[in-house]
Formats: structure tokens, sequence, C-alpha cells
């Protein structure tokens, strides 16, 4: 059996995120199997829950996957590991409505049967924070609350006030994290820098563990957690690749689910990783490309230098083969893109369309896509959803049809997305597979045609 938590927050910026890793790396060097989960569509945090604890972290989402997604994903990679530690994202209760649960860390929590630990800010609070703390505990009757760590506490004596005033409230106080502003997360632009940038931090996560193991009794923690594992989904049989499917991953392109390339390699791809900054070239006997978002605006002069690459993955395109491009994967393809320095760097020239950087979001949100038109991720009628996250812009729409109908949580939204050149599909909005597992057999049937098309 597995023991499991959800840890969630007053509200994003409480510290969280620097629990989670710290409490991750602190059972793994005490030699425990961690398995690491964050609710919401966040890229980032996954990555570095993988680089605390060693194992790839996996998104659950009560709006973008069905509960049955989200308790097959959470089984699935929780079974065998000793402690299963969920990260929720923003505060407890904040999701895709100001009105309803759904989406929410504690949505989550109570669709896999976990409790809650509970991050609040203590900074300048006293009793107040048992108020605090008693409207989360009492907000919503049927959620388990595990207790509270309370982050950035002063001294002896604020530590001692707190856990009084709120173990008098009747809630348990599992921790007191001191202020450790030398432990600050480095963040820039839609958030935390990704695990592939911490390496000129050596020692930090560790300095992390030991500050988690400084204010929480882990040991105790651990104790006071139901064993709450599920059965594991029966092992499936292995697919025999089919396809060689390119991935592009380095430092500009790291957001891809983890889920989305299982679901790829369970429909008979064989995933082929390469770097578009670092390689001279795409990889050999290619069926199609998949290049998801990232930071290619961060890494644009190093991208835009790299002429082989931009030219081979022009020529892919044209070639007819299946390409699915998201975000920072559909900014490479276009003819430039326009870095926060208000620099341009031409770019793979496949859509005929700039992107401009901005200082704020340009679009931010859930999105559910309805394809109109037929592409290489399913025909026209296929739904699928995902969500949006970006900064930059399109200074005007590519001269390519759009193919998704879009609407969010407030309906139909009115924008062109979703654009198709010959067969590659490329949009700003992130999808998840598993909201509709078909896209994933799609794909690779569309790959699996071209490479019985091809001479």
């Amino acid at each position: 059996m597995t023991k499991s938590l959800l840890i969630s927050g007053t509200h994003s910026g409480c510290g969280k995120t620097s629990l989670t890793l710290g409490l991750l790396a602190s059972l793994a060097r005490r030699g425990f199997r961690c398995a690491p989960f964050k609710t919401g569509p966040d890229f980032i945090d996954p990555g570095l829950h993988a680089l605390a604890c060693g194992r790839i972290s996996h998104n659950l989402d009560s709006w973008m996957l069905p509960e049955a997604a989200n308790r097959e994903i959470f089984e699935r990679y929780s079974a065998g590991a000793d402690v299963a530690v969920v990260e929720g994202a923003m505060g407890l209760f904040d999701g895709a409505s100001a009105t309803n649960e759904k989406g929410s860390a504690a949505h989550m929590a109570k669709m896999l049967g976990i409790p809650v630990l509970l991050v609040l800010d203590a900074s300048g609070m006293a009793r107040s924070a048992a108020a605090l703390a008693s409207g989360f505990a009492r907000f919503d009757p049927e959620l388990t609350l595990a207790g509270v760590v309370c982050n950035r506490s002063g001294g002896p004596g604020h530590r001692e006030m707190l856990r009084e005033a709120i173990e008098d409230a009747g809630i348990s106080v599992l921790g007191c994290l001191p202020k450790a502003s030398d432990l600050a997360m480095p963040s820039r632009h839609l958030g935390l820098v990704t695990a592939q940038d911490l390496d000129a931090r050596p020692g930090w996560m560790e300095r992390l563990a030991d500050w988690v193991e400084a204010g929480v009794d882990v040991d105790a923690l651990l104790a006071s957690l139901p064993d709450t594992g599920g059965i594991a989904p029966q092992p499936e049989g292995e697919a025999r690749p089919r396809v060689r499917l390119g991935v592009a991953r380095d430092r500009a392109f790291c957001f891809a689910y983890a889920e989305n390339l299982r679901l790829l390699e369970s429909a008979g791809a064989e995933l082929v990783f390469f770097s578009p900054l670092a390689d001279q070239g795409l990889p050999a006997d290619l069926d199609g490309l998949y290049l998801p978002g990232g930071y290619p605006e961060l890494h644009a002069g190093t991208l835009s230098a790299n002429a082989a690459m931009l030219q081979d993955i022009r020529n892919f395109c044209a070639s007819g083969r299946p390409v699915y491009a998201e975000c920072g994967g559909f900014m490479a393809l276009m003819e430039s893109v326009r870095d926060a320095q208000g620099r341009e760097w031409p770019m793979a020239g496949v859509f005929p369309c700039r992107a401009a950087m901005g200082q704020r979001f340009a679009a931010l949100g859930y999105r559910e896509a309805r394809f109109t038109a037929d592409t290489p991720l399913g025909p026209a009628g296929t739904t699928a959803r995902g969500h949006e996250f970006h900064y930059s812009s399109l200074e005007a729409a590519p001269d390519a049809p759009a193919v998704y109908a879009l609407s969010g949580r407030k309906g139909i939204i009115e924008a062109q997305e979703g654009f198709l050149s010959g067969n590659t599909l490329a949009s700003y909005v992130h999808l998840h597979f598993a909201s509709n597992p078909d896209i994933a057999g799609f794909f690779v049937a569309a790959m699996a045609c071209g490479r019985k098309a091809r001479p």
C-alpha cells in the first residue's frame, strides 16, 4: 500500500512548491520510492518534482481530464511507490470556476480519497493564523485535512504561538518552517525556472530537504497518513513500434505532458528525442514530428542560428508527413519571433506569421478544441481539452485554415486557432491527450499511413 497526501496552500506564493520539493528530496534520500503528481496544467513543477526525487511527475486535472482518467493516472504511477505526493495548484479551492470546485486541488483530493496538508504563510500573524486555518478546514466538510504547515514563521516564540492558536482550534500543526530567503525559488515569465535551468544551483535541492526536515517531523507526518494506494492497472502488452516520431526536447522545448508521450508509445510510436538547439538536423527515418512548447523566446538566437535544423524542419513539414506543434513549437514554425528586447529572430517559416513577446499574458486559461476539419490528430468533430499560457502573440493570423473551434470556462471563444498547413497542425493550445486518448491513435495512424505511401 502507498501513503498518499496532497499538498496545497492558502494561495499562490505561500511556499507549497518549496515544501513539496523539499519533502520529495527528503523522502528520496531516505530511500523511499516517491510518486509525484501536480494538479492543473502546469509543466514546470512536474519537472522540478522529477529533479527532487528522480521519478517522473504526472499531471492530474479535473477540468481537462475525466474522473476515470485521473484515477487511472494516479493508480498507474503510484503503484509500487511508498509515498504518493500530489502538489496542488494555486490555493486549495481555486480552479476553473469561482462558484464550483472543478479543476481545484480540493476536488482532486476528494476524487482520489487522499488527505490535504495545508501550507499557510504565517508571516505577520499569530492567532489570526488559526482563523485562516479554521476557514479552510471547515469550508468543505467532505475534505479531509491532515494538518497545517506554517511557512515563513519567526523565532521560537512565534512558532509557539502559532501552534497554540491553531491546535486550540482543533487543527494539527505538522510543522513550522522558518523564513529562508536564500532558498527562494527563482522565477521568470510563465512561472518558476525549469528543472533544466536549475543546473547552475548545485546543492539547492539538498538545502530544501534540510529546511523541511528542520521544520517538519517527516516521520510523524508519514505515520499520520492512511494507506490509500489503489490497485495498479493491468499491465499493457508491449506495443510493437509501427512508426518513428521525432520529439523535440531541450531547454527551449520542455513542455510536454508525460502522459501524452506514454499514450503515443502505447499506440505504437517509437519516440526519438532530439534537440532543435544543439543537433544539426532531424533524426533519420522519421514518420512524424512533435514540437512541444517551452521557452524558444529565451533561446531564439541559438535556435535561429541553427539554420540546418530549421531547414530540416521546414523540409519535413513540406514532405506531407504529420507534424503537431503547440505553443513554443508553433512559434518555431513561424517566420520569426520578436523577443522581449525587441530583437527579431528568423524561424522555420512554415507558417507565414510572426510572434512578438509581450509584458503580460496574451492568453491564459482552460480550452476545449473541436476540430472543424480533418487533422493529423483526428477527423473533423474530434474534441480535446487543454490550456493556453503564453506571453507572445501573433502580429497577424497566418494565411492558413484555422481548424479549432474553441471554448473555455465561459463558453465559446471567438479566436482563430489550430492552424493547418498541409499535414502540419500548430496551435498555441497545449492539448492533454488523456482528455481524448483516441488522439494518440489517430496521430500514429496518420504517421503509419504516410510511411506506407513513402517510396
